[in-house]
């Protein structure tokens, strides 16, 4: 298996603030972000994927990029430099609600710009993007751009992944994910973020304004109440998987390398493979990536599951 997955957006460091020590506080970096995340999913279910992103040569950015190679996701398209590693810290008040504090102006993984793009080996076959990269500049720019195209090459799959802590402006979030949108093949959404983006509108109205487009497959995950699937000929509904849960930390990105991963694995990852999707295939499709993120649900962060820790169908 030749074709590679890329996935394009930010790598970073979740910092918790675990309480105070005598001379300042103690801290748990964690690594991870969306698409940091995505990659090492593709790795783990067999998968051969890339992350394309910028990483310092900072600390945080060296043990980001350990943990790529530990992993096995090629690294042949980071981008390194001497900007800051990301930051996204998060504390807990006295009634234990959390509050998160963002540092990324000037990072790393924000400062690629279009004259930077690396060139695409010529085995990628599937681009991922998402999260806050595609909003933020001058990376955003250049990732469209890339999209732009490649599309016509690849398959193109999206996942806006809104999160308002990095850019708070929803109009803002809004006209990004339209104009991604209108670059991809294949989008995933939550539907948290489609309350936030469109919150006067029904997820199927706008599953169908987004197939008008040229997207050919939309897939909406609703948390314990399961997900939905939309082609243009086809609508399925399935049920969360049982599961103990322990945090849903990753499960969102663990959902999205699933379904790359069962599509790929079923020979349905192309524009024609994805119009092609009956409603049999697509509650399937929904089934094995509801099953794949449960697991990532029963255990401690985003320590997404090996495709061996899967039961066979």
């Amino acid at each position: 298996m030749n074709d590679m997955f890329v996935v394009c957006g930010e790598a970073l460091m979740d910092v918790y603030v675990l309480g105070p020590t005598p001379t300042g506080l103690h801290l748990d970096a964690r690594i991870g972000g969306s698409p940091f995340n995505v990659a090492v999913g593709l790795a783990r279910l067999g998968r051969p994927s890339a992350l394309l992103t910028g990483l310092s040569r900072d600390a945080a950015g060296e043990r980001l990029m350990h943990a790529l190679q530990a992993e096995g996701v090629d690294t042949r398209l980071v981008l390194r430099s001497d900007a800051p590693t990301t930051l996204s810290v998060v504390s807990v008040d006295a009634g234990g609600l959390p509050h998160y504090a963002f540092y990324g102006h000037g990072s790393a993984d924000r400062a690629i710009d279009s004259a930077r793009l690396p060139a695409l080996p010529p085995q990628v076959r599937v681009l991922q993007f998402g999260s806050y990269a595609l909003v933020v500049e001058p990376v955003g720019s250049a990732l469209r751009a890339l999209a732009a195209r490649e599309r016509d090459r690849c398959l193109v799959a999206y996942d806006p992944n809104v999160r308002l802590n990095v850019e708070p402006d929803v109009a803002r979030w809004r006209t990004m994910v339209e104009a991604m949108v209108a670059l991809s093949h294949m989008v995933k959404v939550s539907d948290e973020d489609l309350g936030l983006l469109y919150p006067d509108s029904v997820p199927g109205e706008v599953a169908r304004r987004w197939l008008s487009l040229g997207v050919q497959l939309v897939v909406l995950t609703r948390g314990a109440r399961g997900s939905e699937a939309w082609t243009a000929g086809s609508h399925v509904a399935e049920s969360a998987a049982p599961v103990e849960v322990v945090d849903t930390v990753g499960a969102g990105d663990t959902f999205q390398a699933a379904l790359l991963t069962w599509l790929d694995e079923q020979q349905a990852l192309s524009v024609a493979g994805l119009a092609a999707l009956d409603a049999q295939r697509l509650a399937a499709l929904l089934r094995f990536a509801t099953r794949v993120a449960a697991i990532t649900c029963s255990r401690r962060g985003a320590d997404m599951p090996r495709r061996a820790e899967l039961p066979a169908d």
